[in-house]
């Protein structure tokens, strides 16, 4: 699998943009959803762990995934003896993880899935019941967020299309809502969080 942050991974910490917006989307999901030191969470598209480690100070354990070594290289380098992110390098729909969360949080990777509802049908299974989705992404734009859109599957998201597909796959309690505008020099970008929970 082509590893489309290779090249990124290096500076991506040092990037104002990602790491406001991870520090952002943290707190967007701490204040909505009740974390507590017995949770075992998964991150998805963990990257470099900027959302990652700030979620794992208020859980027992966080897990992430990305297909992107060099991503995860990086994210290695961070780990402590006080706070470490378990990784796993891999697509999870083509391999699915065998472990189940308690919740799974997500920040800014759900435009690289190309098949939502087969995402959304994956970690279905990974989520424990009454456990907790909250993914973060771009709101609809119209493509110019990226300045190359190579890996890029989707410009943003439509609400009725996600919540739709979340549905489709046993999610119930939707929810959507703005918590962020990304200024760039010639337009300005939403932000929404998307949380969900599993029912039974």
């Amino acid at each position: 699998m082509q590893d489309h942050f290779k090249d990124r991974a290096e500076a991506w910490d040092m990037g104002t943009i990602q790491v406001q917006g991870a520090k952002t989307i943290a707190d967007a999901i701490t204040k909505d959803i009740e974390l507590s030191s017995e949770m075992e969470i998964l991150d998805f598209g963990v990257g470099t762990g900027l959302l990652g480690f700030d979620i794992a100070k208020n859980v027992k354990k966080v897990y992430g995934i990305d297909t992107s070594p060099k991503m995860i290289e990086k994210l290695k380098e961070k780990n402590t003896p006080e706070l470490t992110i378990e990784t796993y390098c891999q697509d999870i729909i083509k391999e699915p993880l065998e472990k189940t969360f308690d919740g799974l949080v997500s920040s800014m990777t759900l435009h690289h899935v190309e098949d939502l509802q087969a995402f959304f049908q994956t970690i279905y299974e990974n989520i424990n019941p009454k456990g907790f989705i909250a993914i973060a992404d771009l709101e609809l734009e119209d493509g110019t967020f990226h300045s190359d859109n190579t890996g890029v599957f989707h410009f943003g998201f439509d609400e009725v299309i996600l919540k739709d597909a979340a549905q489709n796959a046993g999610f119930v309690d939707i929810k959507f809502k703005n918590i962020n505008t990304i200024n760039k020099p010639d337009k300005n970008f939403g932000v929404f969080l998307f949380t969900a929970k599993r029912g039974d």
